[in-house]
């Protein structure tokens, strides 16, 4: 475990060596980040650091820890990731069109699905000993799954340093999990989420806010993709609570996805259409910096991930009243920032009601503290008894 330890040491160095390279081959590339009316940068920036760490990942996976990963799996994740960068790469530097790439990351979730053999398979149901087996119907779950969660970390690249920062949190929270918690045997899955954890730490320093570099949607495409596969990996034949665990570790960028398709929706806009409503638009509008946006969706990162660790530790019943309260919460946090509009607030509203109702069947009680003049009720009471 020790030489373990040393080697992620080792890929933050490397990450941290290896990102000035890829800084100037941006330039040489011409991926070069322009500003526009849907971006927050100022100058241009070059992208494509994801580049950096899809190298360093790999150097890891290929060289510091090979005896680690079968090697069946990692060249089949090898080849998928590569066509994910690749589109990554070409979009970062031509823009492609949203069905563009989402036609790559469908033919990197094909590769998965049948040359890895990283599949759900298996359903446990909740309070019964009953096992579903899903059948055909893993096929298309098992691609939404990829193509939802890469999406999701993409979606949330809208600043210096946050989906990089939401990523690590997130990764190191799953490799805990799957080393502490799912007891299983194929150890390569946390130690790959501790070695792409690695990667973006020796990235964040350029890429936190002044940033010298951009993910791009080379990284950010990428290590959307290695979430959704190593969280697969690790739960191809789930509990349903265990299935829970990754969406909540992922709670930030999958809670953005979503407001974000509902607000397009309410709003009769296409799904794929970009806007400057996400959660990071929504509180730098509340009057937060840049650095302060981001530090608070860390901490609202981690407070996820603390929550999903809750839920492997609670009973049952626990586990339903933690589903229920992180839901209210959620939903009266998306509501007090606008996530969807300023008019869409049905929860505050009903809270609100529930006080009204309370403050008419609630007798008026004033406070008279000795000294003050008497309030005009016990003036009048007075006079009644003259």
């Amino acid at each position: 475990m020790f030489k373990i330890i040393v080697e992620l040491f080792l890929l933050v160095i490397i990450s941290a060596a290896i990102t000035p390279f890829i800084r100037r081959l941006a330039f040489v590339l011409g991926a070069v980040d322009n500003p526009n009316a849907r971006r927050v940068n100022k100058k241009p920036m070059p992208t494509i650091g994801g580049l950096g760490i899809f190298v360093t990942f790999n150097i890891g996976a290929f060289v510091l820890l090979r005896e680690q990963f079968p090697t069946h799996e990692i060249f089949s994740i090898l080849l998928a990731s590569s066509v994910i960068v690749l589109t990554g790469l070409i979009d970062d530097i031509l823009e492609l069109k949203p069905r563009q790439k989402m036609f790559g990351i469908f033919i990197a979730s094909l590769i998965i699905y049948f040359l890895a053999g990283i599949r759900m398979n298996v359903l446990k149901l909740p309070f019964v000993a009953h096992e579903v087996n899903l059948g055909w119907w893993s096929f298309p779950i098992t691609i939404f799954w990829i193509l939802a969660l890469t999406n999701a970390v993409n979606l949330i690249d809208g600043l210096d340093g946050l989906a990089d920062g939401v990523s690590l949190i997130s990764l190191t929270t799953m490799g805990i999990v799957g080393y502490f918690f799912l007891h299983t045997h194929q150890l390569y899955v946390p130690i790959a989420c501790f070695m792409l954890a690695a990667c973006l730490l020796g990235f964040l320093p350029y890429n936190f806010h002044p940033a010298k570099i951009f993910l791009g949607d080379t990284g950010a495409l990428y290590i959307g993709f290695m979430v959704a596969v190593l969280s697969l990996k690790g739960l191809k034949n789930v509990t349903f609570i265990s299935l829970l665990v990754p969406i909540i570790i992922l709670g930030v960028p999958i809670t953005d996805t979503v407001y974000a398709m509902i607000r397009r929706k309410l709003n009769k806009k296409p799904i794929s259409e970009a806007d400057k409503h996400h959660l990071h638009h929504q509180l730098m509008r509340m009057g937060l910096t840049h650095r302060q946006t981001v530090l608070t969706i860390y901490a609202l990162s981690l407070v996820f991930s603390f929550i999903s660790l809750l839920f492997l530790l609670s009973p049952a019943w626990g586990t339903w009243l933690l589903i229920l309260g992180l839901l209210v919460a959620l939903e009266y946090f998306v509501e007090s920032i606008g996530l969807l509009g300023e008019k869409y607030h049905p929860l505050m509203h009903v809270i609100q009601k529930i006080i009204n109702q309370k403050s008419k069947t609630d007798p008026t009680v004033e406070v008279w503290h000795l000294g003050d003049e008497k309030p005009d009720q016990l003036k009048s009471k007075n006079k009644a008894k003259k």
